[in-house]
Parts: C-alpha cells; sequence; structure tokens
C-alpha cells in the first residue's frame, strides 16, 4: 500500500461521519447522503492519486472534501431541492414523556423542513456553519466563496429561518 492510499484511509477514517452528516443535511434522506458520500470519497481518491506529494500535504482536507460533497448533491440534484433534512431528529429521544418526545421530534421536523426550503447559496452556508460546525473560513474553503459572501449568507438564511425577513424575492 503506497502513501497515498495509507493517506486517503486515513482521511476516510476521519472524515466519512462529517462527509455524511453534510450530504444527509444537503439531501434530506439516508439513502441518497449515502450515495453523496460514496461518491465524495470515490471522487477524492481519484483526484488525490492525480495530485504531487507537496499539493497533498498542503491540501485542507475537511474544506476538500466538504466541497467535493458540495459539488456532487449540486450534480445530483441540480434544480430539485431536498424533501427533508435531519438535524438531530434520528437520535435517541431521552425527554420525560412520549408527549415532550413527539413535539420536539415536530420542531425538529419543522426546522428541517425550513432548512431545506432556504435557496441554496443560504442552506449550504448555514448547514455548513451551524450543522457541521465549520469556522467562516472553512465554509468559504468549502463553498469556493470570500469569508464576507459567506458570513452574509449565513445571517441571511438564519434571519430567513427565523422569519424576519423575506429574502425570496432575489432567487
Amino acid at each position: 500500500m503506497d502513501g497515498t492510499e495509507r493517506m486517503f484511509e486515513r482521511m476516510v477514517s476521519e472524515h466519512q461521519h462529517r462527509v455524511f452528516a453534510l450530504s444527509l443535511a444537503l439531501t434530506g434522506n439516508r439513502h441518497d447522503a449515502e450515495e453523496v458520500a460514496q461518491d465524495t470519497f470515490l471522487r477524492a481518491y481519484r483526484a488525490l492519486c492525480t495530485y504531487t506529494p507537496d499539493r497533498i500535504r498542503e491540501l485542507k482536507q475537511k474544506a476538500w472534501l466538504h466541497r467535493i460533497a458540495l459539488n456532487v448533491v449540486r450534480n445530483r440534484v441540480r434544480g430539485v431541492r431536498p424533501r427533508l433534512v435531519e438535524l438531530n431528529g434520528s437520535e435517541p429521544d431521552h425527554s420525560p414523556g412520549p408527549e415532550a418526545g413527539a413535539l420536539l421530534k415536530a420542531d425538529i421536523d419543522a426546522l428541517a423542513t425550513r432548512v431545506a426550503a432556504l435557496p441554496a447559496r443560504y442552506r449550504d452556508a448555514v448547514v455548513l456553519r451551524h450543522v457541521q460546525e465549520l469556522s467562516y473560513e472553512e465554509a468559504a474553503d468549502a463553498l469556493g466563496q470570500p469569508v464576507g459572501t459567506v458570513k452574509s449568507n449565513v445571517h441571511r438564511g438564519l434571519k430567513l429561518l427565523r422569519g424576519d425577513e423575506d429574502d425570496h424575492a432575489d432567487d
């Protein structure tokens, strides 16, 4: 096994859960998220095989993989909005009773639906920053945008989620 394959195995083991979570947040279902994650790592491996050792050493793996995953999702669902985004709804619920659990799940589902309905530029920025917990700089690298644009899109996306403004007019 050469250095590229060892590095790739490490990359998969370190980032597979994050890439899957991003894919799930952007596609809205587990089946599509699994396919997106697999395609992301396949594309990453193919790219790594063409990179020089210096380029591989300088690679910001997390942002690079997020950018690949975003591109895979965009290519797969071009023009189609995700149906639902699971944020934390699939985790076991330890609330005091079934009513509280049902209300919490309904709140999470409602928020997930609102996130999925955001314009793509806001949804991608909000998910990377607040669901994936990337820094603004990492999100900017993943999106291929200036940090200021990402900050603005996160801010506008959050305002839309709170219902503070109607920003759909410029779509």
